[in-house]
């Protein structure tokens, strides 16, 4: 295959520039929207969010990016608000303004209190595969790969005015749903669709968007979701998970290609549910589980390995000085819940970490 083309989802939050608090704008916002970039709304109606069209390249992916973060802020700014690159609220998280779509309405019905606490914000990226099958082998051999990708984007240290002691809380409270997190190898694309049939017959999920998967076949473009990740405000940690995302997908597309017998290198999903807690726990900063090893070793060994892992596709797609750039410059810098911690301990206030979230993720555009 040629060098698979990539996307993004991002989900942001939306905040009154006084209170700081969230504000359910996002009606109006969508409806200000005038430029020719996707922005739509999500669950609840403090949020909002936008997505890339296929990309090929880092620079093209960076670039399709920055327009959409620039449509949310033109958007919310028109609706008189902030859009915040953050997975979780720092100041506060549970919400009633659920958004008047029928489909969110019966989600929230559903879902109940787990409903009401999940006003969280993702990152999914997209990864072209050739087709099903190659993309229900991609995800059974790239689940233990996926902590470290959460780790990369952890950015939600703070829930309803708390300190939680995660850098990710967002991937805490999403796998209340019962079709999130990590699932058993799937095998085929038979086995994958005997599942999602099965789950949709026992009630838990509405339709196949709410299987709510770390990795997932994407039902409505040709690829495979990673859904693990926390939104990051710096786009280069955005950029740096989705382009490692690819190298995995590559990798294990050709792994499987090479060795079509799975079953010697299955990863059990309750041990994945520690490795992902793990990254979720600590980020990164301390100790993960590695993906080959599987053990306990610093991130920053964990992070290097996973580099030279997928190098050979890195290099074929031209993306590994990025990626070794990118991957320096977090280690260098801190992940996003490390940078939120920081503003806190100078400021001893949440409100000064939301406007410095806010602040960044307008940098993020408005610099371009």
């Amino acid at each position: 295959m040629s060098v698979r083309k990539i996307g993004v989802e991002e989900e942001l939050l939306l905040i009154d520039p006084r209170t700081r608090q969230l504000t359910a704008v996002s009606e109006s916002a969508v409806a200000a929207h005038a430029e020719p970039v996707a922005v739509t709304q999500e669950l609840f109606l403090e949020q909002i969010e936008t997505s890339t069209p296929p990309c090929t390249t880092g620079t093209e992916l960076l670039a399709a990016l920055r327009a959409g973060r620039r449509a949310v802020g033109e958007a919310a700014a028109a609706a008189g608000a902030r859009a915040v690159a953050t997975a979780t609220h720092p100041l506060t998280g549970d919400s009633e303004n659920v958004t008047r779509q029928g489909r969110y309405q019966r989600i929230h019905a559903l879902g109940g209190e787990t409903s009401r606490q999940s006003l969280l914000c993702a990152m999914h990226a997209h990864v072209d595969i050739r087709d099903q099958d190659e993309g229900v082998a991609v995800i059974d051999r790239l689940r233990p790969w996926l902590p470290v990708l959460l780790a990369i984007s952890a950015n939600s240290p703070y829930w309803v005015g708390r300190e939680t002691s995660y850098a990710s809380w967002r991937s805490q409270v999403i796998s209340r749903w019962p079709t999130a997190g990590s699932a058993e190898a799937f095998d085929t694309v038979d086995g994958y669709r005997q599942v999602v049939a099965r789950m949709q017959a026992w009630g838990a999920a509405l339709d196949p968007g709410m299987l709510y998967f770390d990795v997932r076949l994407a039902e409505r473009y040709p690829t495979v979701e990673v859904r693990v990740a926390d939104v990051c405000t710096d786009l280069e940690d955005a950029l740096l998970v989705v382009l490692l995302t690819r190298g995995l997908v590559d990798t294990c597309a050709e792994l499987a290609d090479l060795a079509p017998d799975f079953a010697t290198d299955r990863w059990r999903s309750d041990l994945l549910r520690v490795a992902t807690w793990r990254a979720a726990r600590f980020g990164a900063v301390g100790d993960i589980v590695h993906p080959v090893k599987a053990e306990l070793a610093p991130f920053r060994t964990v992070l290097e390995d996973t580099i030279e892992f997928v190098r050979p596709a890195l290099e074929a797609s031209d993306d590994i000085d990025d990626v070794t750039a990118l991957a320096g410059r977090l280690l260098n810098r801190g992940g996003g819940a490390t940078r939120q911690r920081r503003v806190y301990e100078r400021t001893s206030s949440l409100t000064a970490v939301v406007d410095d979230l806010a602040d960044r993720t307008e940098d993020s555009w408005m610099s371009s």
